[in-house]
């Protein structure tokens, strides 16, 4: 099926975008085609939202237009068309280089999942058919404070504590689609961490619902770096509402990838490779007023942990499963309950453990192979945004001490099959990455904690 897609939509055209202004909202309309299929998704963005005084309508167009070569991945992937032809205005060589990168790395699961083999420089090439070039000048305003995704898991909720002595000075930001449910848990986290409905700004993106149709007729469908997306949809908020700093809660685990021998990583628009690149872009090609970094990247997913289970407030109503997004639940069947229910078990007593899941976990013997695939050196790790391997073993080495009277099924096979008695637990503990980009200020709170 792929090389059918491939040799019939030969080339993929973003061919323009249009910005309309009301009184309430900025809506722009992207205009994407595969040969005869063609694609009108939209972002929504309220007035109510904008501090920026002195807008540069130019730039903002272009940032618009930037975020449509992000966008596109969503319908690109329907075809993997071996052409990209930009029209609605000039990039340089240097651009499509980053957007082909991009492509290629954060569609690394979808490839693999689709078996799909080619190389870096065969699947695909840009073509810029454009004269209209933006001019990059000095962009006006004074830029201050942090702008906040939040999604209501444990990491986004740890930044919003960590920077909550910035609070006046902090916005949070959501990334809205019409595909998905109302993000309840990221809701829920803002309201418990003392936000309010004014501290809140939100970023509509409306997709083509064709794209669904089409995935129902067999057309490709997959994994998409949807980090990479919320990146420059952060961007144009940031520059919107005056923010200085976009904080992300990328953790330095978010660098390893999925699959034994390959460099296939579920969480490339999360990983520290994407953060420099994205910088670079921003700083080269969009204003350098505007920082993007990852506040938790000196830190490992357990370290995150121990530091999110110091505010049991969120235990109810924080959510990361993906399976039960619709109902804001979680499923207690797929990889990421597991893995979460794995980093809490050694932190919290039976009790605060049933204030998340309502099934215990550990003692479920039909997750004996996802159990295996999250802590084995021999087995794929499954593609979700979970911890590395030796995180999860720590945690569990960590549980067999914490849980020597009650030993579920699941520990009591790791301490049977799998516990390594010289294992570096300290080493986990203590880790600290130097390899980020926080801002001294920041970087102190971090290491105040640790």
């Amino acid at each position: 099926m792929f090389e059918e897609l491939r040799k019939k939509y030969s080339q993929f055209v973003y061919d323009s975008f249009q910005v309309e202004e009301t009184e309430e909202s900025f809506i722009v309309t992207y205009h994407y085609l595969i040969e005869e299929l063609s694609f009108l998704p939209q972002i929504v963005i309220g007035k109510r939202y904008i501090i920026n005084s002195s807008i540069d309508r130019n730039f903002l167009n272009y940032l618009f237009f930037q975020y449509g070569l992000f966008d596109l991945m969503n319908y690109y992937k329907l075809t993997c068309s071996p052409k990209i032809v930009v029209r609605p205005m000039y990039i340089t060589q240097e651009q499509c280089d980053f957007f082909q990168k991009v492509l290629y790395h954060g569609l690394g699961e979808y490839f693999y999942q689709n078996h799909i083999d080619l190389s870096f420089d065969e699947f695909v090439q840009f073509e810029v058919d454009s004269t209209c070039r933006y001019e990059k000048r000095e962009i006006e305003g004074s830029f201050f404070g942090n702008l906040i995704p939040v999604g209501g898991g444990k990491d986004s909720i740890v930044t919003l504590e960590l920077l909550n002595r910035y609070q006046s000075e902090n916005l949070v930001f959501m990334l809205e689609r019409n595909l998905y449910p109302k993000n309840k848990a990221g809701y829920a986290s803002i309201q418990v961490a003392g936000y309010q409905e004014k501290d809140i700004v939100l970023f509509q993106n409306n997709l083509d619902l064709k794209m669904v149709d089409l995935n129902q007729q067999g057309y490709l469908n997959g994994h998409i770096p949807f980090s990479a997306c919320l990146s420059m949809a952060s961007f144009i908020m940031a520059y919107l509402t005056n923010r200085k700093y976009i904080v992300l809660s990328n953790e330095a685990s978010a660098n390893e990838g999925n699959i034994l021998g390959k460099n296939i990583n579920h969480q490339y628009s999360k990983s520290y490779e994407y953060e420099k690149d994205f910088r670079h872009y921003a700083e080269t090609y969009l204003t350098d007023k505007i920082q993007y970094f990852s506040l938790l990247r000196a830190w490992n997913e357990y370290r995150i942990v121990m530091e999110f289970v110091k505010h049991k407030e969120y235990l109810p109503i924080f959510r990361s499963c993906n399976r039960g997004t619709k109902e804001n639940k979680w499923c207690n069947h797929c990889s990421k309950c597991l893995y979460v229910y794995i980093m809490l078990f050694p932190f919290l007593t039976e009790k605060e453990m049933s204030q998340v899941f309502d099934h215990p976990l550990l003692d479920d013997v039909s997750l004996e192979d996802v159990f295996v695939s999250l802590i084995a050196d021999d087995v794929n790790k499954p593609f979700e945004c979970v911890g590395a391997k030796d995180e999860i073993n720590c945690a569990l080495t960590k549980a067999l001490q914490v849980h020597r009277d009650h030993m579920p099924y699941l520990l009591k096979l790791y301490q049977d099959k799998y516990y390594n008695p010289l294992f570096e637990q300290e080493k986990i503990e203590q880790y600290f990455n130097f390899e980020h980009f926080i801002p001294e200020e920041y970087l102190e709170i971090l290491k105040g904690r640790s």
